[in-house]
């Protein structure tokens, strides 16, 4: 990708939940509305609708809980060499 888009590491948790955050919220909004209203007239605004809500409440999880579930599994990993 090249050094342009290069962030300091203590904004690495922050650049994961942003990231994971549109990744996961933007499938999940697509499929889900998809899938309760079909591809009709309107769809694009209401998947942005439901995006718009989603986002920010999985931006907060992931901030919340992805420290805690990595030191979850991390306990319960048991190396094998």
């Amino acid at each position: 990708m090249g050094d342009y888009f290069v962030i300091a590491a203590r904004f690495a948790p922050l650049a994961f939940a942003i990231l994971m955050s549109i990744y996961m919220v933007t499938a999940m909004t697509f499929v889900i509305t998809w899938a309760n209203t079909g591809m009709t007239e309107g769809f694009a605004l209401r998947w942005f609708r439901a995006f718009y809500i989603a986002w920010p409440i999985a931006f907060t999880l992931i901030m919340v809980g992805a420290p805690r579930l990595q030191k979850f599994v991390a306990k319960r990993i048991k190396s094998i060499i």
